[in-house]
């Protein structure tokens, strides 16, 4: 109840049982082993994170949801190649790198759903933030096609849900992911609603994201790639986000922000070539804090995304979480 409210937690942490089911073998980047390090790099924060932090229940998304942003060919092949998955109990190929499991579909719709939720509840008042331990991750998945370890784009079915039920206009998300969002930029790249930015390395996986691709029609000018070479020192990149955002702000004044929080962009990352450290990823989330504070009523909500260092998807998201719950790394 509202009388209660100034008490409660201000940090969600949302984690769908099912997410750790998802399984493309253990030889696969987007091992289960992601999931637990995470798990288990905030149960050792407890501590600091009691009665700041609360985990609620997860919920389920509709395939009413993912069809806002999915073909529905697309959502029927996923669950088709899952449930072959679970008929044949072996592993199933959509293209080279992405896999799935018997347990995919609960996962992936799983995850969805718990994004939703988190974004409800932030956009209801009932928290004021929120992390979201989605698994598999989103930003690579196309309005037709799974790729790169992507089944469906859960921060654009969250984007599309919040404006379906009227919680929000004007969307911005920040991907800050090592890999640009190829899906994510697809299926908003002719949108003046939703502004999406992304900081990624270049030359990289999936070969997308070159600066001068900023949108098509209305929404020319609501995309801002910002391309950066392997190796950029940590205070460059920092520079380069922070401009990024200004300027994604001064286009498009949000009410909901969501952040693509791919850890892939730590130093030691074996699939990235950038330098950041917990300290970054807690200042970062900090700045985006800001913009939402301004302009969106503190509106905010992590998604993750790619990070393939057990470690390091640990620490990172143990900063994240720090950082939305207003507390020093």
């Amino acid at each position: 109840g509202s009388g209660g409210l100034s008490l409660a937690p201000t940090t969600g942490f949302y984690l769908h049982p099912a997410s750790a089911l998802h399984d493309p073998g253990w030889g696969h980047p987007e091992h289960q082993g992601r999931l637990r390090a995470l798990a288990s790099a905030l149960g050792r924060d407890l501590l600091t994170l009691h009665g700041h932090v609360e985990q609620p229940e997860c919920g389920e998304a509709h395939v009413d949801d993912l069809v806002r942003v999915h073909t529905p060919e697309h959502v029927r092949r996923v669950r088709q190649a899952c449930e072959t998955a679970e008929a044949q109990q072996k592993i199933v190929a959509l293209d080279p790198d992405t896999r799935v499991s018997s347990g995919s579909w609960e996962a992936a719709v799983g995850s969805a759903g718990a994004a939703i939720e988190a974004a409800a509840a932030v956009a209801d008042g009932h928290i004021v933030n929120a992390f979201v331990a989605s698994r598999p991750p989103g930003h690579h998945a196309s309005p037709d096609r799974a790729m790169g370890f992507c089944l469906f784009n859960t921060v654009a079915v969250v984007a599309r849900h919040l404006q379906a039920t009227g919680r929000a206009e004007r969307v911005l998300i920040v991907d800050r992911d090592v890999h640009h969002g190829n899906g994510t930029e697809e299926i908003f790249f002719g949108d003046d609603s939703v502004f999406y930015l992304s900081v990624h390395q270049s030359p990289h996986f999936p070969g997308t994201g070159a600066s001068g691709d900023t949108g098509v029609g209305a929404g020319e000018g609501f995309t801002l790639n910002v391309p950066l070479p392997p190796g950029i020192p940590r205070e460059e990149y920092r520079v380069q986000f922070r401009r990024a955002l200004l300027a994604a702000t001064t286009c498009l004044s949000p009410d909901f922000v969501l952040i693509s929080s791919g850890f892939d962009c730590m130093a030691g990352d074996p699939l990235g070539g950038f330098s950041l450290k917990p300290a970054d990823l807690h200042e970062m989330t900090r700045e985006v804090m800001e913009v939402a504070s301004d302009h969106a009523g503190d509106r905010v909500v992590g998604v993750l995304e790619g990070g393939y260092d057990p470690a390091g998807v640990g620490t990172g998201a143990v900063a994240v979480i720090r950082a939305l719950a207003g507390l020093a790394l």
